[in-house]
């Protein structure tokens, strides 16, 4: 079953690699960049530090980069027990896809997708009111093409990009979670 598993997500690779790389090569180079979505970072400080009052809003500005972190940190760790290949470093793909950057690490499971799904469900959660609720799939549209970048680029399987978002939603949902617990002790305090 696992192979046949792998077998599916090699075969999807490929469709989808070879179907649009050849034709946004520079759109895809620049949505996979993190820099280039540094202005969206800033936003999503700038709403958070909007919507909440003192020192709520402090904490929601720190749980942001303590979400990087531990989700970093947990998907380094996945990786390197693992040991998946990266696409580019399998004999039986790497003449069968175009690849357009080569990360030194290992590929299960996207560390793009786990990071992007993570902050953008903490986001979504914190900021969430009735009038919002319309825009949330606009809010996901940006993680799904960033995570996507990864398998049109060459670098991750579909199912690296599948689990990755899974594991950052549940660990974005969770650090809202925590979040919410110490947002109302500082209410029942004050």
């Amino acid at each position: 079953m696992l192979e046949s598993l792998v077998e599916i997500d090699q075969d999807i690779l490929r469709w989808v690699n070879g179907f649009w790389i050849g034709k946004f090569q520079f759109f895809w180079l620049f949505v996979t960049r993190i820099e280039n979505w540094l202005l969206l970072y800033l936003f999503f400080f700038y709403l958070l530090f909007r919507k909440f009052q003192k020192p709520v809003n402090y904490i929601a500005l720190l749980m942001l980069p303590l979400l990087v972190f531990v989700t970093l940190s947990l998907t380094n760790l996945v990786k390197n027990t693992v040991e998946r290949l990266r696409p580019y470093n399998d004999p039986l793909l790497r003449d069968s896809i175009q690849v357009l950057q080569e990360p030194e690490s290992f590929s299960f499971w996207s560390g793009h997708s786990a990071v992007s799904f993570a902050v953008t469900t903490f986001i979504i959660l914190a900021l969430r009111t009735k009038a919002m609720t319309k825009w949330v799939l606009l809010f996901y549209l940006w993680p799904v093409i960033f995570a996507l970048s990864r398998v049109f680029i060459g670098v991750h399987y579909p199912g690296d990009i599948v689990v990755g978002m899974l594991v950052g939603f549940l660990l974005g949902w969770g650090c809202f979670m925590l979040f919410s617990k110490i947002e109302k002790r500082l209410q029942h305090s004050a």
